[in-house]
């Protein structure tokens, strides 16, 4: 993973891009899809705009309803750019290789994640359950979708490498979203639920009496930060591109500063490696399915 170039000579930088992108391009509409957790949408919004300025074309951006890997138009290539979760990503890849490319992943401000794009996958309970992982053996999980790396995969992994049964859990539900997860939680239908660590700390920043419910009992990870990929049909300059996200404008970068995003930095395919291993990992071992 690269660190983003420095901030000099930011706006002259842009507008040589600009006009380099736009002569290599024949598109007029970038098509741009999130399959990340809602709650970010409005920060994700943002960025589909600043790039539609930088460009000078129109962008679009809308939040899927769709696992990526059920999705018709991301298989049939008609997504330019995409907000993804890393697993669907690299199993993509190797459906369709060569489709999509990473361009950049954000580094988050807490400390936790150590000036490096990476997360965690937070293991919630109820703030008044005194439970370490060793005493949700037998008890109800929740998940959000089966193809989510924090959310599933990553619980898969913890057990394996636990040496604990797949059979682990008493019960297992599907919620369909991280803040569902949340709210079941909350509401005691679910005993415990695996979090996307940035999802989990924007919904308490919405949420701040969320606090007084949940705590968290296990950090899962860390793993490689979300990337926004390109589908590398777009005759476009990824380097030039990676560059204009990483050197973000003033309004960009103070919705950065709310998302408490510390700023983006370039990525490779290559970089996310390490999730297809764990995926790999567990799937050979019998850990498919849980419950």
């Amino acid at each position: 993973m690269k660190r983003g170039g420095t901030r000099r000579g930011r706006r002259g930088t842009q507008r040589n891009y600009s006009a380099h992108l736009l002569m290599n391009s024949a598109f007029q509409k970038i098509r741009i899809v999130s399959y990340l957790a809602p709650n970010m949408f409005w920060f994700y919004q943002g960025v589909a705009t600043y790039l539609g300025q930088i460009l000078g074309v129109e962008t679009e951006i809308t939040q899927s309803q769709y696992d990526p890997l059920q999705d018709p138009m991301m298989l049939q290539d008609q997504i330019d750019m995409a907000f993804i979760c890393g697993l669907p990503f690299v199993q993509l890849n190797r459906i369709i290789p060569g489709q999509l490319q990473a361009l950049v992943a954000p580094v988050m401000q807490a400390s936790r994640y150590q000036d490096v794009p990476v997360y965690f996958s937070d293991m919630i309970v109820k703030a008044s359950c005194d439970f370490s992982f060793d005493d949700l053996a037998g008890k109800t999980f929740c998940y959000n979708d089966l193809g989510s790396n924090s959310g599933y995969n990553l619980v898969r992994y913890k057990l394996m490498q636990s040496q604990y049964p797949s059979n682990f859990f008493g019960k297992v539900i599907q919620s369909g979203s991280h803040q569902r997860s949340i709210q079941l939680v909350v509401e005691g239908i679910a005993d415990c639920a695996a979090i996307d660590s940035t999802v989990l700390e924007q919904q308490l920043r919405f949420e701040p009496k969320l606090a007084n419910h949940l705590r968290v009992i296990e950090s899962i990870g860390p793993c490689p930060m979300p990337p926004i990929v390109i589908s590398s049909r777009l005759a476009i300059d990824s380097q030039k591109l990676q560059s204009i996200l990483c050197q973000p404008n003033t309004e960009v970068s103070n919705l950065m500063k709310q998302a408490y995003i510390r700023r983006y930095v370039s990525v490779q395919n290559e970089d996310y490696a390490p999730i297809g291993r764990i995926y790999d990992d567990v799937m050979q071992a019998g850990y498919e399915i849980l419950g």
